[in-house]
């Protein structure tokens, strides 16, 4: 059976090259072994021209083709001063080529950085991008409105939360890449041809058959979170599959969390949609094809990294969706106030829009589909109640004509009137929902259970749900969370299903014993910072500002601080959503090719609405009218309740691209792709991860505390104080600080400041003020002999030590000699050369380090205990065996008091 891999893109380094009349875009691998070169012409000042052919060169073809043009190119033959080849720019991928009003643009990843790995695969993040104008200045005709399009354009911080990777597949989820690669490798060998179709999918064969093969797996990317589609659009059938890069925008955070030294990486990705997409007020609800606005897929990885590879390693994946009510709904912003009025803009009464909502979360994620509806239910003025009034007859509707089983579930919690209740724990509520959730949709898990759960079965994991498998298990189903925003309320709501997820994939991988997370704990501090960041990128990206509400304000914890804070945030957002949001929205417009200028079409800025760029087919009637009652596409049901683009059938046919290679070869082997022993290289810049957490930053500093990151701590013990400076910062203060203190005290004030303040500590605990012990090996005739006795028994019950007499009479003098020397310090005085002379006793001065006579860590001896306490401490043995005596009146007394002072 072939082995199977994710292909690693074989351009990842791209120089271009420009003469006065092409530009020369040379792109090669990691390892600099393979070279494409891309031929871009500069003479039309309209049209795109590109020439790919598609050869790969080494190399010294390529240094060899390059010295060609260079020569040829000259001004004057032979003169070396005047080169007819320049270098323009260094690059690390191609976002995509586009045109307004003149020419076309090519846009170029400049700079970029790793924060995360899934498998040995990077995810990186765009730092900055470069936009060259392709047709040369000869030839350029100028528009007047061009500049204010590449402004509108350039709006759109490509280095702001966009993300890429060469080999994994951003745009699916994990559940989605693997359950590929199962299904390719299941097949077997693959017959010898230029195409083929196996279980379902469309195989192409791509280059060379070498004499070991081994496949790489590409599969097609789901354009729906792929962001530079419409860029790569007019290039996408000429260039070689090498050269597309597909974005996505969003959010991805990784964190390490080490159990007991045992590396365990918590990744989460954050797909935003590319359809429907804007700001806050501008885009509500859905288009006509049932895209809703602010529509967000969250998924949580957990792996081991200790394995890499896909099909050795341990891996675990949940997803849950947020998105706006799936109704025809907008605000009114023509008078700007903080919560414009909802209006329903047109009338549904067949719930069209829904059902194609619902019928594409039907493909994607299969059965059954949750929904958490969020919004107010009880308001003295009618405003977020008429999105529940209308969407909860909807449901009704759909339901009506979908099987029992697979119905849509619809769950309705007014967190906002919750939360200002004293007496209801908004989280633990929200805990219940959660735990329902994860067991009726289950979770992606690419390993059978181990043997440990049959073993110790947990009453929550008996009835987990989803689709078992004898590989591992499946997610069918999802979350869907909504509020009005889907920012701050959807944020909690979703930590919470993903904390109680991440329990049980922490516990299906065989992390910890049972799948319960509590708050407090390192594990989930970490998880939930990484949620916060997520909840803050997200909001910056729709609303305008971070959070205004966190875990902390629902749990009631968030300092006084945080309040001034949350104002700041409610301004920020307000201020954005009046005066920049429409700017944004114009080039979100433009980036994502919703619109397209031209000469005989009014420009972008003169449109009073967008709202028929969004809603395409508004204005024409369809080519056919979609079943009311049928409203899904065919083959969903059949497969329920697996999601119809997981299953390999004649149906759903995907195309994937499958490249037959050496085993050795950099475009599946990430070993050989990153690891160049014939260079000089740096390993903190090969293997650079820029983690946002660590679980070292919420670890105690102590020593001496349970190092699990699943331990409850208090606040003060762990790495983060409550005011929220790290202890690194507080730290670096006390340095600071301690330049400019007073001298420290001497080492008599020292000692004896010390033991005043233990002897207050024990005097505050309760405790006895005598010492705790060890136990002086007596005479046989000492009086203490039954005291000696209880003591060993206790240490040997307790420690497993037993303490017995020496057997000969020279370990005696032996243990005498070290004990009265470690007793005392020693003191050499050597004050003339006859003292080198003298006997060693008169060299060693013998003087006692405490007040006790005989009282180190080697010998002290054992206190006089009375009767009373003697009786006290034998009862406390008893009652420990299970021997418990009758009470006194006495201690009743006592009982009763301490209950009143305690509890009264």
């Amino acid at each position: 059976m072939p082995l199977t891999a994710a292909v690693i893109s074989g351009l990842q380094r791209l120089v271009l090259y420009e003469t006065r009349a092409r530009f020369f875009l040379v792109g090669c691998n990691h390892a600099q072994t393979k070279h494409r070169v891309l031929k871009i012409d500069r003479t039309e000042p309209r049209d795109l021209v590109i020439i790919d052919d598609k050869h790969v060169y080494s190399q010294q073809e390529v240094r060899e083709l390059l010295g060609r043009l260079d020569l040829g190119n000259r001004t004057k033959i032979g003169q070396k001063g005047s080169s007819g080849l320049s270098r323009a720019v260094t690059s690390y991928g191609i976002v995509g080529f586009v045109r307004f009003l003149e020419g076309y643009y090519i846009i170029l990843v400049t700079k970029h950085r790793k924060v995360a790995d899934i498998g040995g695969h990077a995810i990186y993040k765009i730092e900055d991008t470069n936009m060259i104008y392709i047709p040369n200045d000869s030839v350029r005709v100028t528009h007047p409105d061009e500049a204010r399009y590449v402004r509108i354009f350039q709006n759109v911080d490509l280095s702001s939360n966009f993300y890429f990777s060469y080999s994994y597949d951003l745009s699916h989820s994990l559940q989605h890449n693997l359950s590929m690669l199962c299904a390719l490798c299941k097949g077997g060998d693959l017959e010898m041809g230029s195409s083929c179709r196996q279980d379902g999918f469309d195989i192409f064969e791509d280059e060379g058959v070498p004499t070991q093969v081994v496949y790489g797996l590409r599969s097609e990317p789901y354009e729906k979170y792929v962001w530079n589609s419409k860029l790569l659009e007019k290039v996408k059938d000429t260039l070689h599959s090498d050269w597309l890069m597909y974005i996505i925008h969003g959010f991805c955070g990784q964190s390490k969390l080490l159990i007991y030294g045992r590396p365990v990486h918590v990744t989460l990705i954050a797909r935003r949609s590319s359809r429907f997409a804007g700001t806050r007020f501008l885009k509500r609800g859905a288009n006509c094809e049932g895209d809703v606005a602010n529509e967000v897929e969250t998924e949580q990885i957990i792996h081991d990294a200790s394995v890499m590879s896909f099909t050795m390693g341990s891996y675990s994946s949940y997803v849950q969706v947020r998105g706006s009510v799936p109704l025809y709904w907008s605000q009114d912003i023509s008078t700007m106030m903080p919560k414009p009025p909802i209006r329903l803009d047109q009338a549904d009464p067949f719930a069209h829009v829904a059902a194609l909502h619902f019928d594409q979360m039907f493909r994607r994620f299969g059965s059954p589909i949750i929904i958490l509806n969020l919004v107010k239910k009880r308001e003295k003025r009618k405003h977020e109640k008429i999105l529940s009034e209308e969407l909860y007859p909807a449901i009704i509707n759909l339901n009506q004509f979908l099987p029992p089983e697979h119905s849509i579930d619809y769950i309705a919690w007014d967190m906002a009137r919750y939360t200002k209740s004293k007496l209801c724990n908004v989280l633990d509520r929200l805990s219940m929902i959660a735990e329902n959730v994860v067991k009726r949709t289950g979770f992606f898990v690419n390993r059978s259970d181990f043997y440990c759960h049959s073993l110790r079965l947990d009453e929550r994991w008996g009835d987990l749900g989803g689709c078992v498998m004898p590989s591992g298990r499946m997610q069918t189903g999802v979350l869907r969370t909504n509020c009005v925003d889907c920012l701050d309320r959807t944020n909690t709501a979703q930590f919470m299903v993903g904390k109680c997820a991440l329990a049980y994939q922490l516990y299906a991988l065989g992390m910890i014993d049972k799948p319960k997370l509590q708050f407090d704990t390192d594990c989930v501090r970490l998880f939930e910072e990484l949620y916060e960041d997520h909840g803050d990128t997200l909001s910056l990206q729709y609303g305008g500002s971070q959070l205004v509400h966190r875990v902390k304000t629902y749990r009631k914890i968030a300092p006084w601080t945080q309040h001034s804070r949350d104002i700041m945030q409610t301004l920020s957002r307000y201020y954005s959503n009046a005066f920049s949001d429409a700017d944004r929205q114009d080039a979100i417009n433009l980036f994502l090719q919703v619109y397209q200028p031209g000469e005989n079409k009014p420009h972008l800025w003169e449109l009073p609405t967008d709202f028929y760029l969004h809603q395409s087919n508004s204005m024409d009637l369809p080519p056919y009218r979609r079943s009311y009652t049928c409203w899904w596409s065919d083959g969903v049901l059949t497969y329920l309740p697996l999601p119809y683009d997981e299953v390999p059938c004649e149906e759903n046919r995907t195309k994937v691209a499958v490249k037959r290679v050496n085993c050795y070869d950099e475009a599946i082997d990430t070993y050989t792709e990153f690891y160049k022993p014939y260079e000089l290289s740096s390993f903190d810049d090969t293997y650079c991860v820029t983690m946002t957490n660590s679980a070292r930053d919420f670890m105690p500093k102590t020593v001496g505390v349970d190092p699990s990151p699943f331990t409850v701590r208090k606040p003060e013990e762990t790495g983060k104080s409550v005011l929220g400076k790290s202890s690194k910062d507080e730290t670096l203060l006390q340095r600071k600080t301690a330049a400019s203190a007073p001298p420290p005290p001497s080492e008599e004030a020292v000692s004896s400041s010390s033991e005043d303040d233990s002897e207050e500590e024990r005097e505050d605990d309760g405790s006895a003020s005598q010492r705790s012990t060890p136990i002086k090996l007596a005479e046989s005739g000492d009086s203490v002999r039954p005291q000696e006795d209880v003591q060993s028994q206790l240490m040997k019950e307790s420690y497993g030590l037993h303490l017995s007499e020496p057997l000969a009479e020279q370990d005696l003098l032996i243990y005498h000699r070290f004990a009265h020397l470690g007793q005392n310090q020693h003191k050499v005085e050597k004050t003339d050369r006859q003292a080198e002379q003298r006997p060693l006793e008169n060299v060693i001065n013998l003087s006692p380090v405490s007040s006790f006579t005989a009282d180190s860590v080697y010998e002290v001896c054992v206190p006089r205990v009375d009767a009373e306490s003697r009786a006290l401490f034998e009862g406390h043995v008893q009652a420990n065996r299970g021997i418990i005596r009758s009470l006194r009146p006495e201690d009743t007394l006592l009982y009763r008091e301490y209950v009143k002072n305690r509890y009264m």
